[in-house]
């Protein structure tokens, strides 16, 4: 599994697996949009052409934030998702970001493992904060050591 920086012949894989994963989906022009903007990143894991999963991020001051992480059914249990949690934070750093933020919908038990296996501790709740189906949002936090 490798993990690269997304370019353009990656957007519709992943604006397809954003159809399939979210109930608000970024379009592929969304995802167009940050691939010129210095603050966004999405890396991708894949094995040659094929995508297995994704991630993406920002960096605003010494803070990050990850936008998405997703996996392809078909491959998850794989460790892609944590692979791609490990080169945000490397990516992150580098970016200048001392601190990472996400949230989680309250529900999603698998994501929530998973970041708490890579550090991430959970440090409040937002009521109502998603829709489609409306849920509380967990809010996570990981500290960068430098």
């Amino acid at each position: 599994m490798n993990i690269v920086t997304m370019t353009e012949q990656w957007v519709p894989a992943v604006a397809d697996l954003e159809r399939r994963c979210f109930s608000e989906p970024w379009s592929e022009e969304s995802l167009t949009d940050v691939l010129g903007r210095p603050e966004f990143r999405y890396l991708i894991a894949c094995e040659g052409d094929k995508m297995l999963g994704y991630g993406g991020f920002y960096v605003a001051a010494d803070e990050a934030s990850i936008t998405n992480i997703a996996t392809e059914p078909e491959a998850r249990g794989r460790g892609v998702a944590g692979n791609v949690i490990e080169a945000i934070i490397k990516e992150a750093a580098g970016m200048g970001a001392q601190t990472i933020y996400l949230e989680v919908r309250a529900g999603n038990e698998k994501a929530i493992r998973v970041y708490e296996r890579c550090g991430f501790e959970r440090l409040g709740v937002r009521k109502g904060f998603y829709d489609k189906p409306k849920e509380d949002a967990y809010i996570y936090g990981y500290r960068i050591e430098r």
